[in-house]
């Protein structure tokens, strides 16, 4: 079968260019983004969750932790080059319950970026004009500062900036 838009296919360089080339803006000078540290997954039984990736996926699993200052129980699963958190509820005012009584069976939640200065990151972007949930940093659950951007303003997706 004849695809007439096949006939003038753009050849892969010139695309490459023409992504390169949008004006993207590169990061503030004053710091740096990092690596993907992890996807947060929000859970309704995390038992059940923690399960399926150390039994049936073979997997590296952390403890249960509760983080009743953020109104969570994490667990982190620990993948090659990065990591999936798993997310319950912990209290009754837990931002995850709100998300599982929106989404019965979970989902992704977050997803973490590491940035080499936190403070500078949250406080360049504020100028920017993204809104941050809290523009002060908190301390996360790896023990690091850090900084939850509002989806709003990053196209539909809670970003996490968290001190490497």
């Amino acid at each position: 079968m004849f695809r007439p838009f096949l006939a003038r296919a753009i050849p892969t360089q010139t695309i490459a260019k023409r992504a390169l080339s949008t004006g993207v803006p590169k990061t503030s000078p004053l710091w740096a983004l990092g690596r993907l540290n992890h996807v947060a997954i929000a859970v309704p039984d995390i038992d059940q969750s923690t399960a399926f990736y150390r039994d049936l996926l073979g997997a590296k699993v952390s403890a249960k932790v509760p983080l009743p200052e953020h109104g969570v129980y994490t667990v982190f699963v620990e993948l090659g080059n990065t990591k999936i958190e798993l997310l319950h509820p912990y209290g009754e005012n837990s931002p995850i319950q709100g998300f599982l009584n929106k989404n019965k069976s979970g989902g992704i939640h977050h997803i973490c970026i590491e940035v080499d200065d936190v403070y500078k990151a949250v406080e360049d972007l504020m100028a920017k004009g993204i809104k941050a949930l809290n523009p002060i940093p908190k301390i996360g659950a790896h023990g690091k500062p850090v900084v939850f951007l509002h989806p709003k303003d990053c196209h539909g997706t809670l970003v996490e900036l968290e001190q490497s």
